[in-house]
């Protein structure tokens, strides 16, 4: 007769991994440092305090002056090293030429922001026309066959100019936001013919025509006059165009790939990742899915730490390497008192 032995198993039993947070925090398999934050920033010329945002509570448009500098050194004292400035001029017009002006309130604001931190913050330009031209649009419209459409070709020469203008001012990344074909090779043209062959650029790769922008839309006063930006945005219906766009901006020059907007698009954040994990990926939490957890949690809808906590880590753990989010500060406070997870 042959007897078997009986093997018996231990009991899984996975919460004892979670039963505390020192043991939730040891096994964590995503964690967000203050190093993965970039904070946007309005800068508005011809005003000499800070602005509420109506659409955006808690978020300012700053002068460039001491005003911003002190905002600045807060954030710094947060943790925070990484801003990116979006400028909204005094003047617009058909050509966008307050945004390529030596003296624009991009190229202002960066000086002044290098003059006081040197190289201690590192400083993204956004680089489009849409807060600089009268009708709102990212590029040279024209009209044709009695419609008016975006002159993609004659458009990359402005951007072009834009960011060399806003190298040229001191800024360490040029992030091009404009979804134009071909605009991330007109600009490591440009950098590289006036010897900024070390300015980094941050391409906005993969930006979705979302709804998601209305807010900052009304922050920097850049609603289209007519249209929309379907034509060169992309469509939210399509994932597997994300890879296509950002290998073209590869092939152009990029240093870094974006997805935007961030936490309504996680499946595209991880798909751009796994196909291209030696390129550094960043993911923009924009500020219409800001407002929205402001304003829930202004209801008592929600907790809003534990949400924003919830969220950002959701981006992390998708495969972003940075995350530019308006709660950039409130995050890094946060990760100084300890994340509450």
């Amino acid at each position: 007769m042959i007897f078997l032995k009986m093997v018996t198993f231990p009991v899984l039993r996975p919460r004892r991994l979670r039963k505390s947070k020192l043991v939730r925090d040891l096994v964590s398999e995503t964690s967000i440092s203050q190093n993965d934050l970039v904070l946007p920033v309005f800068i508005k010329e011809n005003i000499n305090e800070p602005e509420q945002i109506a659409s955006m509570p808690g978020i300012y448009r700053y002068p460039p002056n001491d005003k911003l500098i002190n905002y600045l050194q807060d954030s710094y004292e947060n943790g925070i090293r990484s801003v990116i400035l979006f400028g909204i001029p005094s003047y617009k017009d058909d050509i966008a030429s307050s945004a390529y002006d030596k003296n624009g309130i991009i190229q202002r604001a960066v000086r002044i922001i290098k003059d006081s931190f040197k190289d201690k913050i590192i400083v993204i330009t956004d680089e489009c026309t849409d807060e600089y031209m009268a009708n709102g649009h990212c590029g040279l419209v024209k009209y044709t066959n009695g419609c008016y459409v975006v002159d993609n070709d004659e458009s990359l020469k402005i951007h072009a100019k834009i960011a060399l203008s806003q190298a040229e001012a001191g800024a360490d990344v040029i992030a091009p936001s404009s979804m134009m074909d071909g605009v991330v090779r007109a600009i490591r043209d440009a950098l590289d013919s006036a010897g900024y062959i070390d300015t980094l650029i941050l391409s906005y790769s993969v930006k979705y025509a979302s709804v998601m922008y209305g807010p900052f839309r009304d922050a920097a006063y850049s609603k289209p006059a007519f249209g929309d930006r379907r034509g060169y945005q992309m469509d939210p219906r399509n994932a597997f165009e994300a890879i296509k766009e950002a290998r073209l901006d590869i092939e152009e020059g990029a240093d870094i790939l974006m997805v935007k907007p961030a936490h309504t698009y996680l499946d595209v954040i991880r798909l751009v990742k796994d196909h291209f994990p030696e390129y550094p990926l960043a993911a923009y939490h924009v500020s219409g899915e800001y407002s929205m957890i402001k304003a829930a949690a202004i209801n008592g809808w929600i907790d809003e730490k534990t949400a924003v906590l919830e969220i950002t880590t959701a981006i992390k753990r998708a495969g972003a390497d940075l995350i530019i989010t308006y709660y950039a500060n409130d995050i890094a406070r946060w990760i100084k008192d300890g994340v509450p997870f």
